[in-house]
């Protein structure tokens, strides 16, 4: 039963800090594509991993750099603006699933085209 609270937090502290850095971090280094896609509050809402995916590779470790500096803002705004006993100690981890997946499309993709393409050229042969 615990866990599901611990689930329902950790969501809503996903979409707060989601929130709180797409509008209230200033810093130009967050101003690229990227996504907070998950966050992992303990049990004793004390600390939590935010995992980030930003899909631009060379502005990676800007954006990682400017949350790291940003983390205490960042937990002061979660504290105001979600009512939980403590305001969890932040840190950022940055997550590479979403950028794996778009590299395993563009691979699939090219394979499919170069398959059809060696599919229509068999076909003009056997004509």
């Amino acid at each position: 039963m615990s866990y599901n609270r611990i689930d329902r937090i950790s969501e809503e502290v996903r979409r707060e800090v989601d929130r709180i850095i797409r509008e209230d971090v200033n810093d130009p280094r967050t101003n690229c594509t990227f996504s907070v896609t998950h966050a992992d509050v303990t049990r004793d809402l004390r600390h939590a991993k935010i995992y980030v995916s930003v899909l631009e590779d060379d502005k990676r470790e800007g954006m990682m750099a400017a949350l790291k500096k940003a983390a205490g803002f960042i937990r002061h705004e979660l504290g105001q603006n979600i009512i939980i006993r403590y305001s969890p100690e932040l840190s950022f981890v940055s997550d590479t699933n979403i950028a794996y997946g778009v590299h395993i499309a563009k691979v699939l993709a090219d394979a499919q085209r170069t398959e059809g393409a060696t599919n229509d050229d068999e076909g003009v042969q056997e004509s």
